[in-house]
């Protein structure tokens, strides 16, 4: 008869347990909202998830990202983007295709919320926040005088921290989030992110023109999320316009340059300006000058 060693049974309940918190541990990027202020009914505004030990770490909020969220979690099974379940709100500016879906996500089932939103941004937030107070406030009142359970009062309103120094801006143990300026036209505070998980470096630039810092915070990153402008489509705009959105914004041919210096394992193109031709032309203009592996972004993009 055959004798089954202890010691392997060990073994293999030790493997599984392992390789099921590593599966857990890996970091995720979802691309929620990969859209400009162009409206668009196949993208919604600008919105990233990072997720990492089944915590969401959300980047900008959109138009339409919060319904891309409950398709994440619905139809991909990521439940850390339920909405409730979502407790990090990062904002790298406060132009509206990033921010107009913050109610959105602060009012879906508030009152089922254990903890409020932890909103960290740039100056302007909090007043921000305020307004959008004031337009819910109906609502809010509404619900905690009625019959319905509410889980947390507090969680009506969102606690929100300005950024008042560049550099870390939240961190645990496992995870640290660093914010670094950016050019993004007239915007003074305007930022980008890197994100550090212990399997991952993740950076997002936000809306920025061709930028040092960038390049800097990118350099050796497993994941680069850069905006980007076809030059094609730009190179048919009248003149005022090519002006205002290379002062604002990255053409390919400068971000294929940033991306040979910074080589990131993956470039991922979103915020994609293409005007006139179609959005292929931006991924086939930066392949055309970097040979690194770049993707050109959809919503609801996985990367691992």
């Amino acid at each position: 008869m055959r004798k089954h060693h202890p010691f392997l049974a060990l073994s293999l309940t030790a493997l599984l347990t392992f390789f099921a918190h590593a599966s857990l541990a890996d970091t995720q990027v979802v691309m929620l909202g990969t859209g400009t202020p162009v409206p668009n009914g196949e993208r919604a505004g600008a919105g990233v998830a990072v997720i990492y030990e089944g915590e969401a770490y959300l980047f900008d909020v959109g138009a339409g990202v919060v319904e891309r969220a409950m398709q994440a979690a619905e139809r991909l099974g990521i439940d850390a983007l339920y909405p409730t379940n979502i407790e990090h709100l990062f904002l790298t500016h406060l132009h509206s295709d990033h921010v107009l879906d913050y109610p959105e996500l602060l009012g879906t089932y508030w009152w089922r919320r254990e903890n409020p939103l932890q909103v960290i941004g740039p100056q302007g937030t909090q007043g921000m926040s305020e307004g959008m107070y004031t337009m819910l406030a109906a609502d809010t009142e509404t619900r905690l005088k009625d019959k319905s359970p509410v889980t947390n009062p507090n969680a009506a309103y969102a606690d929100v921290t300005e950024i008042a120094q560049l550099g870390t801006v939240y961190e645990t143990e496992d995870i640290q989030v660093e914010a670094f300026p950016v050019s993004h036209g007239d915007w003074d505070l305007a930022y980008g992110y890197k994100i550090t998980t212990p399997d991952k470096i993740v950076v997002i630039s936000g809306d920025t023109s061709i930028n040092q810092e960038v390049e800097k915070q990118a350099a050796g990153a497993d994941i680069l999320i850069h905006e980007v402008i076809s030059r094609t489509g730009w190179e048919d705009l009248p003149k005022q316009w090519q002006d205002y959105h290379q002062y604002a914004h990255t053409l390919t041919n400068e971000l294929a340059e940033l991306a040979n210096r910074a080589q990131p394992d993956l470039l991922v193109l979103t915020h994609v300006l293409h005007y006139g031709a179609p959005i292929e032309t931006a991924l086939k203009e930066v392949q055309r000058d970097y040979d690194g592996e770049v993707r050109l972004a959809d919503d609801l993009d996985v990367y691992e």
